[in-house]
């Protein structure tokens, strides 16, 4: 009979130890769901905020275009080709009532999309209403490889409201003489 009572205190310690065993394993399966739905609720609530921060970003860049480039005041100057074999562009240099507002060195890529009939925007800022003086200064290769430094003034009055002021460079056989011409959108 010992041998029989010795084997019963066995079986019950053994299942002692299952008990502990199961409700540590219980717990640890109930923290992993728990946990799972707490990283998915994390992961839900990080996109909503990289959502906010996307718009709100966007926000500041709209208040900062108005805050630095206001309609108002805002002046606008681009570049077009009339005759496209004419010139090839190496710089041109901008400036506003004397100041230097912008310089542009030209690379083939640039020269070629000019050509095709692209408008490049040389300058954007801001002017008082009033009269103002716009100076281009121009280096380029005309047709017959001649190297050519052209100046052109164009004297404007900044009204209310924005500013566009198209800029056409034209270079016409048999001379191909660069002729700068200013025209001011409405």
């Amino acid at each position: 009979m010992v041998a029989g009572a010795q084997q019963t205190v066995t079986v019950r310690r053994q299942g002692r130890v299952a008990w502990p065993v199961i409700v540590a394993m219980l717990v640890a399966c109930l923290f992993g769901l728990t946990r799972s739905a707490f990283a998915e609720s994390l992961d839900h609530e990080i996109d909503r905020l990289k959502a906010d921060v996307a718009d709100l970003s966007q926000t500041l860049y709209e208040l900062e275009e108005n805050v630095l480039y206001p309609v108002d005041t805002q002046v606008a100057v681009f570049l077009t080709l009339r005759n496209r074999e004419g010139l090839d562009l190496d710089s041109v240099e901008l400036y506003l009532n004397e100041t230097p507002v912008a310089s542009h060195l030209y690379t083939d890529r640039e020269r070629d999309s000019l050509k095709q009939g692209g408008v490049q925007r040389l300058y954007i800022g801001n002017l008082p209403h009033g009269s103002h003086q716009l100076k281009a200064v121009l280096t380029a290769r005309s047709a017959n490889e001649r190297f050519v430094r052209r100046e052109a003034t164009h004297p404007f009055r900044k009204r209310p409201g924005e500013s566009r002021i198209q800029m056409t460079l034209d270079a016409a056989a048999p001379d191909y003489e660069p002729v700068v011409s200013f025209q001011e959108w409405k």
